[in-house]
């Protein structure tokens, strides 16, 4: 494909990245009231992207996840952005403001970390992107809000139980948004739900390197069924 470009280098008739940015905030808080879940493709290629992306936007997913250590993501990024524009795309494993900055380009809306760092939440703040850094405790996730994040990724949810997740939501905003990450199937969804996440950054158990698109439907319509149920939808 061809490689990304910024906004003024491109024709009137073709989607300007500033223009897919502007609604950034929108399609967060619209996807939070009706799919709250993160599609984490963890190694995807920009030729697996495409096909990928339309059997998640056809079933509705439209928070979706490309981390920076798959192959040549900014491509994959650049081209999802483009093809689905209802869908807030965007990076995880973002661990410096150069990334931020790179994703951004790309046409990227949505930052994702397994970590805290307040500069780059506080960037991609600056640059009007959604920004969900990763966390582990109380003292971190109120310094994330500080910072500026539009919600929390609770990782690794493996060690985080339903009951630590509990104890955050009981001091936190009420409005925070909580987002369990790691080891997150259909089975345990229920009880973190109970205990207050807001919804889930969805990994492996949805997509894993070679899967077909078929694969990843009858792996999407699985989380959807649950979180349904879950939340009444």
């Amino acid at each position: 494909m061809a490689p990304w470009r910024p906004c003024r280098t491109l024709n009137k008739s073709a989607p300007c990245y500033d223009t897919l940015l502007m609604n950034a905030h929108k399609k967060f808080s619209t996807a939070l009231q009706t799919l709250p879940l993160v599609a984490i493709l963890r190694g995807i290629s920009p030729r697996e992207a495409l096909p990928v992306g339309q059997a998640l936007a056809d079933k509705g997913w439209t928070l979706i996840e490309v981390p920076l250590n798959s192959p040549s993501p900014l491509d994959s990024i650049a081209a999802m952005a483009i093809a689905f524009p209802q869908a807030l795309v965007g990076a995880g494993t973002v661990l410096t403001t150069a990334d931020v900055h790179n994703v951004h380009a790309a046409g990227g809306q949505l930052i994702v970390s397994p970590n805290f760092n307040p500069v780059v939440v506080r960037e991609a703040v600056r640059l009007g992107m959604v920004c969900l850094p990763g966390v582990m405790t109380a003292s971190e996730a109120f310094a994330a809000l500080e910072a500026g994040a539009n919600g929390l990724k609770i990782f690794p949810a493996e060690m985080i139980t339903p009951a630590v997740v509990k104890a955050l939501r009981a001091v936190l905003p009420a409005d925070v948004v909580l987002l369990p990450v790691g080891g997150i199937t259909p089975d345990n969804m229920g009880t973190y739900f109970a205990a207050g996440a807001s919804g889930f950054g969805i990994g492996s158990a949805l997509y894993k390197p070679g899967m077909t698109a078929g694969d990843v439907t009858a792996s999407a319509i699985r989380f959807i069924a649950t979180c349904d149920r879950k939340t009444g939808a």
